[in-house]
């Protein structure tokens, strides 16, 4: 059961190789970063890693799971698909199941491309999908390990969830 004023924190994290597509777009928190060099990530997916560690996030601060239960990529329905309308789906099923999201903080790891300028429209279009305020910053891992040598992109992502009303309050229980 949910109690009035419990808060639950929810932690996600994905990390995604380059594609080996030179046509492939990089699609960051919902926003297609272009420029000379710049090739997106390999996935079942859209393969947006900020997008898919934030499910992660709302799904274990609602208690649901992970990602790979709600949308394996085994399964043809999520070939190709836009990760921002599956965040919309499980911040949706943490909704129903009486939790909804209060704020969220995304790091991206990533060597390349530079992301400062690009920052702020992931935060509104990530918002938009949550219903709350979303703050994403970028830091680089140094030349450290496969991100470092710029391989591939990670992100990690922290959820605050609230008790809303109309869930079923069992969210806790499964």
């Amino acid at each position: 059961m949910t109690a009035a004023g419990e808060l639950r924190i929810g932690q996600g994290i994905d990390v995604h190789p380059f594609s080996d597509d030179p046509g492939r777009p990089l699609v960051l928190g919902g926003v297609t970063i272009a420029g000379e060099g710049v090739v997106g990530l390999d996935g079942h997916s859209d393969a947006d890693v900020v997008a898919h560690a934030l499910s992660d996030a709302v799904l274990g601060a609602a208690g649901l799971g992970d990602l790979g239960r709600h949308a394996p990529d085994t399964e043809d329905t999520w070939a190709g698909a836009d990760s921002l309308v599956l965040l919309s789906g499980l911040v949706d099923l943490a909704r129903r199941a009486g939790w909804g999201p209060v704020n969220a903080d995304c790091t991206v790891v990533a060597e390349r491309p530079h992301l400062a300028a690009h920052l702020a429209a992931m935060g509104e279009r990530l918002g938009s999908v949550l219903g709350a305020p979303v703050n994403v910053k970028a830091t680089r891992a140094e030349g450290l390990g496969a991100l470092g040598r710029a391989e591939g992109i990670a992100c990690t992502a922290v959820v605050l969830l609230g008790p809303v009303s109309g869930g079923t309050g069992s969210a806790g229980t499964r």
